[in-house]
């Protein structure tokens, strides 16, 4: 059993960023639910360098403004900038007219259209200027905490009752895995940490992870309606909505 959930988190980290993880070399849907289970766990490691991003910058005397670009990058690259790219192709498929078929047509395209583009300006956008604010108000905390908060989004959005979209690989393996513990767990963990992470009053951090969750499942069963089920594209927005939404809020807070 202990095996089992080291394989998960090992296959969790392959996923979700670049570390040279190596999970089992079999995955099947019990094995890719429990890495699912293990995405905060890589968002952890996610949530550590965009915080030694923002001290280290913030220590060099960089405006607000490049530092949060700074940790833009650097959590992109820790996530092979797969999660902007889910966001960009998600965002091309709501924006496209017709059938379902058809805005899985525009998602698997290859390319970025203007939905896309302006997805990523606006959703990153938010994420730097956000970053940048909290390390200027030595906040730095609130920044692990919206970067957490991404992952255990993306344990929400694959609860059980969500299909996968056809042709969708990963959204095969992973829609529908999660069931009540693990999604409460993981949110009663993000609240806890938000309470003593994000700025304001005690209560404003549990308020605004539990209002920013509440509206990425939302997003998530929209999208699982649009495209005809649920895909990676769609996870990797839920993840980076999720990362935004919340660190917009802490620097409101401030």
């Amino acid at each position: 059993m202990v095996r089992n959930w080291l394989g998960a988190v090992a296959l969790a980290l392959s996923w979700l960023t670049v570390l040279p993880a190596r999970g089992p070399a079999e995955i099947d849907r019990t094995v890719a639910g429990r890495a699912i289970s293990m995405a905060p766990v890589a968002g952890c490691t996610l949530a550590a360098a965009a915080a030694a991003t923002c001290l280290g910058a913030a220590a060099l005397g960089a405006p607000p403004l490049v530092t949060g670009l700074l940790c833009v990058g650097v959590l992109t690259v820790g996530t092979r900038g797969m999660h902007i790219d889910g966001l960009s192709d998600t965002a091309d498929g709501l924006g496209c007219y017709g059938p379902p078929e058809r805005a899985r047509e525009v998602m698997h395209s290859g390319g970025a259209g203007p939905f896309g583009v302006a997805a990523l300006v606006v959703v990153l956008g938010l994420q730097a200027a956000s970053f940048g604010a909290l390390a200027d108000a030595h906040a730095w905390w609130a920044v692990t905490c919206a970067v957490f908060t991404g992952r255990v989004a993306v344990v929400a959005a694959c609860r059980r009752g969500v299909s996968a979209a056809p042709g969708s690989g990963f959204g095969a393996l992973v829609s529908g895995t999660q069931g009540f513990v693990p999604i409460a767990l993981w949110s009663l963990a993000a609240a806890s940490l938000s309470a003593v992470c994000l700025p304001g009053p005690l209560w404003a951090g549990p308020l605004v992870v539990v209002v920013v969750l509440v509206a990425a499942v939302v997003f998530a069963r929209h999208c699982s309606a649009r495209f005809g089920g649920m895909n990676g594209d769609v996870l990797g927005a839920v993840s980076e909505g999720t990362v935004a939404a919340v660190a917009v809020a802490a620097a409101t807070l401030i």
